[in-house]
């Protein structure tokens, strides 16, 4: 018993680590893509910016740290090499670029003066993006199956409460939000065009994602039974009833498990 203690403690020490550590990187990363293309440290909204965003992202750290260590593993792990669907790697690369875009165009912007944001504008991005923070922290506290990639848990099953009662998919809804504010935040209006070339990536994720809530029930099955049904023709209950035995073959007791799991049927 105290070992497995011992051994639980280490590997909670250990995420927390890594969880920290990611956190300084990314706060590094982001501070790089802001000061050097607008080569001045004299940009008040950036340090504003950067201020508010890691101080949400690090409460909700510690949030997960102490309430749910299983969802902070779970959003560990992301970007286009952690997903597993080819499509997926695709589309989260384009986001990725997108979101890097976000931060680079406004410092350009603030280089150029290309934009004139009044400072009362700037802080309500701000706000934006705190919004768009607090919606992801409810998200979180509601769904400890918010994984930072596309999967199906064994145990997953649909959430209707919190958040997800207002809206379908909280967590895109507040990342929009967020999105939206970030270059507003940053003192650019031009950097709002950058969501726009984001936004089909983003939609794409959004579709792939409703398509594949069953994997690996494999979803696209789903849509071979309709064109089997209108081929055969079945003219009889007798001659349907072996086309609808036919289509159900197709899949196996696994598949049908997670499908009506992901349906938020109970197993009998």
């Amino acid at each position: 018993m105290r070992l497995s203690y011992t051994c639980y403690y280490y590997e909670m020490n250990i995420l927390n680590i890594k969880a920290f550590g990611g956190l300084l990187l990314l706060l590094l990363v982001m501070a790089a893509l802001l000061f050097i293309p607008a080569w001045t440290l004299d940009y008040w909204q950036a340090w504003t910016f950067l201020a508010l965003y890691f101080a949400s992202s690090l409460a909700i750290t510690l949030y997960l740290m102490k309430k749910d260590p299983k969802l902070l593993e779970r959003r560990m792990s992301g970007g286009p090499t952690a997903e597993k669907e080819t499509t997926q790697k695709i589309i989260m690369l384009f986001a990725s670029l997108g979101f890097i875009g976000l931060i680079v165009f406004p410092a350009l912007d603030h280089r150029f003066a290309w934009s004139h944001v009044p400072p009362y504008a700037a802080l309500a991005g701000d706000v934006l993006v705190m919004l768009g923070w607090l919606a992801i922290f409810f998200v979180f506290k509601e769904n400890t199956f918010t994984s930072a990639t596309i999967e199906l848990a064994p145990d997953q099953k649909v959430i209707s409460t919190g958040p997800y009662a207002l809206v379908r998919h909280p967590m895109y809804a507040g990342a929009f939000v967020m999105l939206l504010g970030i270059p507003i935040a940053l003192g650019s209006w031009w950097g709002l065009l950058v969501i726009d070339a984001m936004m089909p990536a983003l939609i794409w994720r959004l579709i792939d994602e409703e398509l594949g809530q069953g994997r690996p029930l494999q979803t696209w099955k789903i849509f071979l039974c309709e064109p089997l049904l209108r081929a055969a023709a079945a003219r009889s209950i007798d001659a349907l009833s072996e086309t609808i035995r036919l289509a159900v073959d197709a899949f196996t007791p696994t598949e049908c498990r997670n499908y009506f799991a992901t349906a938020g049927y109970d197993a009998i």
